[in-house]
């Protein structure tokens, strides 16, 4: 019995050493500065890889409304514009966040550009893929159509667990577990339902 007791502790301690990996993740901020994500401990993250001229960039301002409903609750919103897909992020840091703002009044945080895949990927984004692989775009017709296009490019596209376009979010919780990965076709009120099931 005390074997079971003692497997069990360190099994729980080595899970929650697991899930505090991601205050361990450093980004680029605004100005190409390294930062640290141990900022947000405790808070509730959506992580999102974004673009300015995608068909999804109006989701935009879905996030921005749910910042502004769940920010004094412990949202953090992580905004991390992407060029990798399809080109659709072009320019500065300062070209797409004066869009941002301009167009959709973002107030949450944006991050410097990064890749998701490949060699030059973001270690964060390495991090989050490892906890959440990709599970499929679902069976409507905008997932449908990104599987189609997807499966010409790598017809085995969808056994690995790389971002596969614009506006994929990764949900934290307040003990740093990565619980959810959505993906962009996935609709804005499903993500805004399981962030209000964190708060």
């Amino acid at each position: 019995m005390k074997k079971i007791i003692a497997l069990l502790i360190a099994l729980l301690t080595v899970a929650g050493i697991s899930a505090q990996q991601i205050y361990k993740q450093r980004v680029l901020d605004e100005n190409g500065k390294q930062v640290s994500l141990k900022q947000y401990k405790g808070k509730v993250l959506l992580i999102v890889n974004t673009a300015t001229r995608c068909g999804f960039t109006p989701q935009y301002e879905e996030l921005e409304k749910l910042y502004e409903q769940c920010r004094d609750r412990g949202l953090e919103i992580l905004d991390f514009p992407c060029n990798q897909f399809g080109g659709q992020a072009p320019g500065t840091y300062e070209e797409i966040h004066n869009f941002c703002t301009g167009t959709y009044n973002i107030q949450f945080t944006q991050f410097d550009k990064v890749d998701m895949n490949g060699e030059s990927q973001s270690p964060l984004f390495a991090y989050l893929k490892a906890e959440q692989p990709f599970k499929g775009f679902g069976t409507d017709e905008r997932a449908l159509m990104m599987d189609k296009m997807l499966r010409r490019q790598d017809p085995d596209y969808a056994s690995k667990s790389d971002i596969k376009w614009n506006f994929t979010k990764f949900l934290v919780d307040r003990k740093g577990r990565v619980v959810r990965r959505f993906e962009p076709t996935e609709s804005m009120e499903a993500v805004g339902k399981a962030v209000e099931a964190l708060l």
